[in-house]
């Protein structure tokens, strides 16, 4: 690990009590670009440790979802975090998880689960024990938030305001271009159907090339249809984005359709990549362009 020495590592450990919320987080920290693992057995934190300190950077964040319920999987945790040699790579947090029994008691009944450390008892028994076992741990965590009166949603929101860097991108637009005939994208949230624009495809120099070149972009563009579709469209998009990142959505997907996906679509969807890039994290994909290159 020496080789990395200089390189600062973010090391999250998700824990506390069951049904706290913990898959909301870890699924949180997966939207903030750390790479995550649910349910490791906190034996093999060491190795772990070990192989993302070897990784080069390449995991440099990395949030753990933990169950520490045993005495001997705390004293393993504590004795790893307490560790100079990792303390001086890794900055490490416990993020512990709580709520109020009453609300634990009530996340259970609605969905039917046995508390894990009351199988054929009441959820509250197990509940209360768990408490006690963690109570250590909950002494040991930099930071502790307080589920109760939380929807995931806002749980969501807590931890993406509590750990994501300034400027760090928290809500992605993929753009698509694609051909109807063949077929629709299933990962799409937005589908808009361009099949109604000047097509390129009878116009011969342009049938061979893409919307990714120049003559076949402008050659789109410059219709008065085209113009007032992209206003009408920009002006749809810049109403429902926000409300879509305001919802905690972290990725919308707008495809953009054509016959074959290699002329209108690409056109229409390098325009509303470029236009948003200022914004948000924008990437786009021509699913397509590369099919069928004698049709459109």
């Amino acid at each position: 690990m020496e080789a990395n020495a200089q390189k600062e590592y973010q090391l999250v450990i998700i824990t506390g009590m069951s049904g706290a919320g913990k898959t909301v987080a870890i699924q949180s920290f997966e939207d903030l670009g750390f790479f995550c693992v649910d349910n490791l057995p906190p034996t093999l934190l060491p190795k772990f440790i070990e192989l993302v300190g070897e990784s080069d950077g390449k995991m440099n964040k990395v949030a753990l979802g933990m169950d520490l319920r045993g005495r001997e999987f705390f004293d393993a945790l504590i004795e790893m975090i307490d560790n100079p040699e990792v303390t001086d790579q890794f900055k490490i947090e416990i993020l512990f998880l709580d709520a109020k029994n009453p609300a634990l008691v009530r996340r259970y009944k609605e969905t039917r689960r046995s508390h894990p450390l009351a199988k054929t008892g009441s959820p509250l028994k197990g509940i209360q024990k768990e408490r006690e076992m963690l109570e250590d741990l909950k002494g040991r965590s930099q930071r502790i938030i307080d589920t109760t009166d939380l929807t995931p949603r806002q749980l969501r929101e807590r931890i993406i305001h509590v750990y994501s860097k300034e400027n760090q991108p928290t809500f992605t637009v993929q753009v698509m271009s694609f051909g109807f005939k063949y077929g629709l994208p299933i990962d799409a949230d937005l589908v808009f159907d361009v099949r109604f624009l000047p097509n390129p495809h009878y116009v011969n120099h342009l049938r061979p090339k893409t919307g990714l070149q120049e003559e076949v972009s402008s050659y789109v563009l410059k219709w008065s249809e085209t113009q007032q579709f992209i206003e009408k469209l920009l002006d749809l998009l810049n109403f429902m984005l926000p409300q879509y990142k305001r919802e905690g959505k972290s990725q919308l997907v707008i495809a953009i359709g054509c016959t074959g996906g290699k002329h209108r679509s690409v056109t229409i969807a390098e325009y509303l990549t470029h236009y948003y890039a200022s914004e948000y994290s924008t990437h786009v994909a021509h699913r397509d362009i590369e099919k069928g290159r004698k049709t459109t």
